[in-house]
């Protein structure tokens, strides 16, 4: 039978929503089912879901193609099917000839790399319009953490720019006699330079977040600092599975047995103020007998 999933109703939006408004309810939506929060036995099918609406939608020519199915399904007008969708991420194909990453069964609208890292030899990793050049003890810090965090070469010396933010590309000639400027021309990031490399420990896959200070200071993620890779991607973007950061993996347990200490301490502390009560009023009443 040919299941099929409201991705409106989903996100909670109106199928006229734009594009800002559908970001902004999936971000709710995520922290709100993130596996962190949420510890339901569906909490990976929820954000399994969630992101695959998300993406369907946030992608002009998906969405297209998915409001014809969706008026096919829901208002019953005949419609062409330009693209072929399944529920199943893992059998979903598209006909979009401008796919990234084909083989990539979540988000395909980045590149993936899958670079051999245990040797001891500097690695390239080519990620479409940049290329990266780590050292070995680069390679070896990403293998064995999952993130590498830098400041690209560009930004310290005379370099062609590439924004790490909206990825313009720009050249200090090509600002025709403005001088050397400290932010991107286009989207004005003054932390243009700054990088995130993260790998997937169970596919391999080494992609870019470019995103790594998307709407800091909202939805509680901190104050300034570098959004951890979870709150941004919860499933690997490549494989959709959970638990692929080993240091995501570190900081989360990190913050459980921070939030266990709390918890207990709370009650020891809730405990000995109901034990003192219980010894006042037994005093009081003892007062009162006597």
């Amino acid at each position: 039978m040919d299941t099929f999933t409201d991705y409106y109703a989903v996100l909670g939006v109106d199928p006229n929503s734009p594009a800002s408004e559908i970001k902004t309810a999936f971000k709710k939506l995520a922290l709100q089912y993130h596996p962190d929060v949420y510890k339901g036995e569906d909490a990976e099918e929820r954000m399994r879901v969630l992101l695959l609406a998300y993406q369907t939608l946030n992608d002009p020519a998906e969405r297209k193609a998915y409001d014809a199915r969706r008026s096919e399904h829901i208002l019953g007008v005949s419609s062409s099917r330009g693209n072929v969708y399944h529920d199943d991420l893992r059998t979903r194909t598209r006909s979009n000839s401008a796919e990234v990453t084909p083989r990539a069964r979540r988000d395909r609208q980045r590149h993936y790399s899958f670079p051999d890292l245990t040797g001891d030899d500097p690695v390239r990793l080519d990620l479409g319009d940049i290329t990266y050049d780590l050292t070995s003890g680069e390679a070896q810090a990403l293998r064995e953490r999952g993130i590498l965090r830098g400041v690209a070469t560009e930004a310290q010396g005379n370099y062609p720019r590439h924004c790490h933010r909206c990825h313009h590309q720009w050249t200090i000639a090509s600002l025709r006699g403005r001088g050397l400027v400290d932010v991107c021309p286009a989207c004005k990031a003054s932390d243009w330079g700054e990088y995130l490399l993260l790998r997937c420990v169970h596919c391999r896959a080494v992609f870019e977040s470019e995103q790594i200070r998307d709407e800091v200071g909202a939805y509680t993620y901190g104050n300034g600092a570098l959004c951890p890779p979870y709150e941004l991607f919860p499933l690997c973007p490549y494989c959709g599975a959970s638990g692929w950061c080993p240091a995501e993996d570190v900081r989360v347990e990190h913050l459980r047995a921070q939030a266990a200490r709390r918890a207990a301490l709370f009650r020891l502390v809730s405990f000995g103020l109901v034990a003192l009560l219980v010894i006042v009023a037994a005093f009081l009443l003892l007062n009162v007998m006597r």
